[in-house]
């Protein structure tokens, strides 16, 4: 008997036209749309970007099926695959993902071993022994490798809960071994400073300042502080300054090396270099020059001290005047000196110095210098520490004047540092001393130390070695500012002479009979007396024409776009920061009187120079 086949019901048969309609809509392969913000995101994700693994150490799981066996036992994964790599069956691709794969394993451990590993395998990636196996640049992985390796070394020389570094030569554990790492002390030599606190700079950010210059290479970008080598050895470096320099581990046939259970590596630092040779190749190194301005700012706090740095001992934090260097001395570099202004500091030339530092031109030729000075005091006797400084410090960098370079030098004052500058480079006779006395100065009878100093500052003559002068922002006519009485008679209140000036002017104002007296002056006049424009002072620096031989430049900001005669920087009129006889003058549009930040004044700082490099005849380094 024939057996019906009974009717499959609609309920059942509706199921299976759904699971198979399912089925067909949902292809087990396919492709999405994404943004090109997304697509680049997704392409620049790696172990330091997003905390996981980048797409191509992913691959090479997958590849050798380890995916799972790394999630529940890295050590395991990491030893197999460095087992390849000694056998030579694996290539540059599971390199880079140990390398990738070890990073992300100390991070999480906190494992100096493994951090050291990273850095090991990174290097090997980036620097085979055969340099036609090395990366191309082009190669994301290329920049990745090396951020991994200053990120292992980072984590391998960190002192412990420090901010700093362990260059000590020592033997270092691995994962499955030793290093002996051998540092080159010769390296920490300064000049006749020593390196001291080695900081890592890539984890700070840098605030106030308006550009941070870091060039991408091999190696840590630190800042070093410093000490001298001779604690009893005086020396023209700012005790503050932070020198940018760059650690750096390096191995002999690295991946024969992940082979052995001991292993050897050659640390060095390298102050402010350019590139290091590896492997026959110029390699450029990992270098961060704004972070360590930034920290020395930071040290000086210079913001609290450019009050009484106008004000003098009234707040009982006087500084003397001083020149100071923020590199060693070295023959063949022109000096670039800078002058701040009034109630100012050496800090606000932060900018401008970090954008020139960062042209290779300027670091390799100029040497930049800093004169700090008690802005209060009396323009001349401020100019004359400034003056006195420069030969001081000629005559002890170059005694037997074998260095033509240093008789190059440009000086750069900003406001009041200007009129500074300028005494630098006019020969004043007895302009000076009459626009103060009637008395002809040889028939003055005053203490001997009295007439020497009056001397020293009222009678100038041009520094032989100070061939080009800028001035910014400049009040030759004098400040509108400062013309008002009860301005100049309040800042005479409050500012505090020092004391061997005190003294002159005792023995200069002092005299009650009038038949006696040697000025109808009743005081030491300020600074600011001094840039009052009705005072014979800075009339008759006005008409002082710049030294023969000596080239000036002139930038002038203005706040607005008006006529010339009626502009101003809101401290300085157009009208009294123009010169006659500069060689150029900029104008500056809109900028205020604290112009030394804006990007055209530094450019324009930068042309004079370069055209002091070109002119002066010390283009070749030496």
């Amino acid at each position: 008997m024939t057996r019906r086949r009974s009717p499959r019901s609609p309920r059942c048969a509706g199921v299976a036209i759904l699971i198979c309609t399912s089925l067909a809509c949902s292809a087990p392969v396919g492709v999405k749309r994404l943004s090109p913000r997304e697509e680049y995101r997704s392409l620049a994700a790696n172990v330091l970007t997003s905390g996981n693994l980048s797409d191509q150490t992913q691959i090479v799981l997958r590849q050798h099926g380890l995916t799972a066996a790394f999630d529940e036992d890295p050590n395991y994964v990491l030893a197999r695959l460095r087992e390849d790599i000694a056998s030579g069956t694996a290539d540059n691709t599971e390199i880079f993902a140990l390398a990738e794969m070890s990073s992300l394993w100390a991070a999480q451990t906190d494992s100096k071993p493994y951090a050291l590993a990273s850095a090991l395998y990174a290097y090997a990636f980036l620097f085979p022994d055969d340099p036609a196996q090395r990366p191309q640049g082009i190669d994301s992985r290329y920049r990745w490798a090396a951020d991994i390796y200053a990120a292992g070394l980072t984590q391998t020389l960190r002192t412990p809960g420090g901010d700093s570094l362990d260059l000590s030569s020592r033997t270092l554990p691995l994962p499955w071994g030793t290093m002996v790492v051998d540092f080159n002390r010769a390296g920490l030599a300064w000049g006749d400073r020593m390196l001291k606190k080695i900081i890592p700079v890539a984890e700070y950010e840098v605030v106030g300042m308006q550009n941070r210059y870091r060039h991408r290479g091999i190696g840590i970008a630190v800042g070093a502080t410093t000490t001298r080598a001779d604690p009893n050895r005086e020396d023209l470096i700012a005790d503050v300054v932070r020198v940018p320099a760059t650690v750096l581990l390096r191995f002999d046939d690295p991946r024969v090396q992940i082979a052995d259970t001991d292993l050897q590596g050659r640390l060095d630092i390298i102050a402010d270099g350019g590139a290091v040779e590896i492997g026959g190749e110029q390699i450029p190194l990992e270098m961060d020059r704004t972070a360590p301005l930034a920290g020395a700012l930071v040290e000086t706090a210079f913001w609290k001290q450019e009050l009484s740095l106008f004000l003098g001992d009234v707040l009982g934090v006087r500084r003397s005047a001083r020149l100071r260097m923020t590199q060693p001395y070295h023959p063949g570099l022109i000096p670039v000196v800078f002058v701040h202004g009034t109630a100012s500091s050496p800090a606000r030339w932060a900018d401008m110095v970090n954008d020139l530092w960062d042209d290779p031109l300027i670091r390799e030729h100029f040497q930049f210098w800093f004169f700090s000075y008690d802005s209060g005091n009396p323009i001349a006797y401020s100019a004359m520490l400034l003056r006195r400084s420069l030969k001081e410090a000629v005559a002890q960098l170059d005694p037997h004047g074998d260095d033509p370079c240093l008789q190059q030098m440009v000086v750069i004052g900003h406001s009041q540092g200007g009129l500074l500058t300028k005494m630098t480079v006019v020969n004043s006779g007895p302009v000076f001393w009459d626009s103060l006395s009637k008395l002809p100065f040889d028939q003055v009878r005053m203490p001997e130390k009295s007439q020497n100093l009056v001397k020293e500052v009222l009678f100038v003559e041009p520094l032989p070695f100070v061939t080009r002068v800028i001035f910014i922002a400049t009040p030759h006519q004098g400040s509108y500012l400062a013309g008002p009485d009860f301005v100049r008679r309040l800042a005479a209140k409050m500012i505090s002479m020092p004391r061997e000036l005190t003294t002159a002017s005792a023995d200069i104002f002092g005299a009650t009979d009038p038949a006696m007296r040697i000025t109808s002056m009743e005081r030491m006049p300020t600074s600011i007396d001094n840039m009052s424009p009705r005072q014979p002072f800075i009339k008759a620096l006005s008409n002082l024409p710049i030294a023969p031989g000596v080239r000036a430049h002139s930038i002038i900001p203005c706040e607005g776009f008006g006529p010339l005669d009626d502009e101003s920087d809101g401290v300085v009129r157009y009208p009294s920061a123009h010169i006659e006889g500069v060689e150029s003058e900029k104008l500056v549009r809109p900028s205020s009187h604290s112009t030394q930040s804006n990007p055209e004044t530094v450019n324009e700082v930068r042309r004079i120079l370069l055209l002091q490099l070109e002119q002066s005849g010390c283009e070749k380094k030496q």
